[in-house]
């Protein structure tokens, strides 16, 4: 239908009300039609996650146009943030991410998902207090159709507010059941509308893959009706296709000097903290963002604290790990066991970041564990081959594990043979003593070239979990900005190689945190106490706070070997 035909159908139901103090008569009538717009929802799910913002899934109820009187936000008042945007671009997906919850809201790779307006809280993880509260809002399907019916029904000289409180008095605003009115159903738009008159600021999101059209102009213009300060967001900004520069252009000549890059796939911290740090600026009292800014800086850091202890507790547990077996025993089933062992620890292990960081292995959203990297078997010889780990001098990268000397070890190895090493993997003998000798009593651990794996997997997983948004639904989504880790490329048959060379010195190595030979003095330690491991004694508990303090120094240098900016 064209413009002219639309203006005649306008013209013929124009509402009555003009002004604002107009724009919701008191008749049973109009309040039936309110009633008949408001979709009911199933009840409320409340939930606090780690870093104790409050999320609600009720839908929240469309605010009466009385009650969207807009006031600047006050010293000490929590900011309500309105997240509003064109159908498809993100908006749910960004507030994922914000909030550090797969759960949060429905995400699907269609339009109009979000259905209704849900709301969030960003709280002090200390106090509890509520610094800022979120609203995703449903998306913008026609905002053109819309400046259309604003351009024909409504005043010029009137100001934003009036003329968008005109519209929420509207039949078209609630979704009126009309035979004339059914093309012209902007209950969607009406939804977003009363939100934004209702909150302190808003922020924009663009889909920066997408051009510069018309729609979008019309949207940041009625938008700007509201009065208050919008902030545009680029999102899916790694993507190859992204217009920036175009989209910069054109906001610039609507003053909207502001903007900044948040991609709810590929997380950078500092992409977040940019953005409260644009949006405090627009604001006469931003104490609350700035509150919002140092707590969750310091949240982040404490994450990145625990996760390396976790790590380096899991190392040492496996470098303590130690069994006795007596010279004419069969040593495969205990190897297997050991083997065994240590791979349901990594699992544990992984598990424990996955969840510290709010990451869950289930069908809400994929995680790094669902990549194939992650779920090799750490004693397959060709995973080591494709870190370039090297098990003795002199030895082909992946070949004969298990035989050789270890430095760190209480003893010399007498060896169990080609069958052990070449056959099982990943583990070493030796005699701790000369009393062991004499008896023939033989103790199995695992080696430094596992452990170095171990520990190189383990960095490996925690970045990429730093640098990946909550809104990651897909498993072939990049983990993370330069995607290449120790793990590489993959090649077509699924297998993981690394592009130097296998034969390369170690000691000159940059694909593992360390070289194998020369392990952290705190796994040196390990091997002499096997009561640090709960893999040995199977007292979790005790072995656990045995080593605490050294997992808690091994945590340093492994922050060190990779520390992010």
């Amino acid at each position: 239908m064209n413009n002219d035909n639309k203006k005649e159908n306008y013209e013929h139901h124009t509402p009555t009300g003009l002004f604002a103090d107009k724009a919701l008569p008191s008749d049973s009538n109009n309040n039936a039609k309110t009633s008949h717009s408001t979709v009911s929802k199933t009840a409320a799910q409340s939930r606090v996650t780690h870093d104790n913002q409050s999320i609600s899934t009720e839908s929240v109820p469309p605010a009466t146009t009385t009650n969207v009187t807009k006031k600047t936000i006050a010293s000490g008042e929590a900011l309500k943030l309105a997240v509003v945007g064109h159908t498809n671009t993100g908006k749910t997906s960004i507030l994922r991410t914000l909030l550090r919850d797969v759960y949060f809201g429905e995400v699907k790779n269609e339009a109009a998902t979000t259905r209704h307006v849900e709301q969030a809280s960003l709280t002090d993880s200390q106090t509890g207090e509520v610094l800022v509260a979120l609203y995703d809002t449903p998306g913008l399907e026609d905002a053109s159709g819309l400046m259309d019916w604003l351009e024909y029904n409504t005043a010029s000289r009137r100001d934003g507010i009036e003329r968008l409180q005109q519209f929420l008095a509207s039949d078209i605003a609630q979704g009126a059941d009309s035979s004339v009115l059914d093309s012209y159903d902007y209950s969607q738009e009406a939804k977003v509308i009363r939100q934004l008159l209702a909150s302190d600021m808003a922020i924009y999101v663009v889909d920066a893959r997408e051009p510069v059209l018309g729609k979008y102009k019309d949207e940041l213009a009625i938008l700007s009706w509201a009065a208050i300060p919008v902030m545009p967001v680029f999102n899916f900004t790694d993507s190859q296709n992204a217009n920036i520069d175009d989209w910069q252009t054109m906001l610039a000549r609507r003053n909207l000097h502001i903007s900044t890059r948040f991609d709810s796939v590929a997380f950078e911290f500092e992409d977040e903290m940019h953005l409260w740090q644009n949006l405090a600026t627009m604001l006469t009292h931003s104490e609350m963002l700035e509150q919002l800014m140092q707590r969750r800086t310091e949240d982040w850091a404490q994450l990145y604290d625990e996760a390396n202890i976790i790590i380096a507790d899991f190392l040492l547990n496996v470098a303590s790990f130690v069994r006795e077996i007596n010279e004419d025993d069969d040593p495969m089933p205990v190897l297997e066991q050991m083997q065994e062992a240590v791979r349901q620890s990594e699992r544990a292990m992984q598990h424990n970041l996955l969840n510290l960081y709010k990451f869950y292995d289930n069908a809400v959203a994929a995680t790094p564990l669902e990549l194939q990297a992650y779920q090799q078997d750490p004693f397959d010889p060709e995973l080591l081959k494709s870190y370039g780990i090297r098990t003795t001098s002199g030895a082909a990268a992946g070949a004969l594990l298990g035989l050789g000397i270890d430095a760190a070890a209480l003893g010399t190895t007498l060896g169990l043979g080609a069958a052990i090493g070449g056959i099982a993997g990943g583990l070493l003998s030796n005699t701790s003593s000369i009393a062991d000798r004499i008896t023939g009593v033989k103790r199995l651990y695992i080696d430094p070239a596992t452990l170095t794996l171990l520990a190189t997997r383990a960095i490996d997983l925690l970045t990429a979990l730093r640098h990946r948004g909550h809104a990651a639904t897909d498993a072939t989504q990049l983990l993370y900005k330069g995607e290449k880790s120790s793990l590489e490329t993959s090649s077509d048959d699924g297998s993981y190689h690394n592009d130097s060379n296998s034969n390369t010195n170690e000691d000159s190595n940059p694909i593992t945190v360390w070289p194998a030979n020369k392990l952290p003095s705190e796994l040196k330690k390990a091997r002499g106490k096997p009561q640090w491991s709960s893999l040995s004694s199977g007292n979790s508990e005790q072995a656990q706070l045995l080593r605490a303090d050294m997992a808690w120094s091994l945590s340093g240098k492994l922050q060190s070997y990779k520390r992010e900016s």
